[in-house]
């Protein structure tokens, strides 16, 4: 929040990713759940229902039409997509993805051995920037950025975070103690 001067966060755990369909909608109550404790203690710190169950026909949920959603909400506000250097390389797989990089700026957490070539590689050459050049931390597009957030060097991604559930790892550290605290009293991801 600091680096890029935001007076808020949004936190929007999806309801029923297009790629994980066989999601329950019990598990978005639990994902939320896990959010809202996350989020607890500081105010500029939201807990999203934005992609709440039944709050779009189908109950599939796709980052555009949320950003969409969220512009409409807020037309003076300016939005940044937060997300980790994993997912951002998945971005071509994505429901109109294409449009989705005009849609906001992003901001990629960097993961280690991911550099900024790496992550101009899943951006179609005709929405880079033919005026600026990207350098240590920027990728111009069109009418957008993608900004790298150095210094969030860690390898924890959710994937493994339940794997190491499931294998009856500790995960102390990884997540929020409430978190870990309604992880186990919830027996969930086991």
């Amino acid at each position: 929040m600091r680096r890029l001067h935001l007076d808020a966060l949004y936190f929007i755990p999806s309801g029923r990713p297009p790629h994980k369909l066989r999601h329950s909608p019990q598990l978005f109550a639990h994902r939320y759940a896990m959010v809202a404790l996350a989020c607890s203690g500081r105010r500029e710190y939201v807990a999203s229902l934005a992609e709440a169950p039944g709050e779009v026909v189908g109950g599939v949920f796709y980052s555009l039409d949320t950003v969409r959603r969220f512009r409409r909400r807020f037309p003076r506000d300016h939005f940044y997509f937060l997300l980790g250097a994993d997912s951002f390389l998945q971005l071509p797989t994505w429901h109109r993805y294409e449009d989705l990089l005009q849609a906001c700026d992003f901001t990629v957490a960097s993961r280690p051995g991911v550099s900024m070539a790496t992550l101009q590689s899943v951006i179609p050459p005709e929405h880079l920037s033919r005026t600026s050049r990207v350098d240590a931390r920027t990728i111009p597009l069109r009418n957008i950025s993608v900004h790298l957030l150095a210094g969030v060097n860690s390898r924890v991604s959710s994937s493994e975070i339940r794997k190491r559930i499931a294998r009856g790892r500790s995960i102390e550290g990884l997540v929020p103690k409430a978190v870990e605290d309604y992880i186990r009293k919830q027996a969930i991801y086991r």
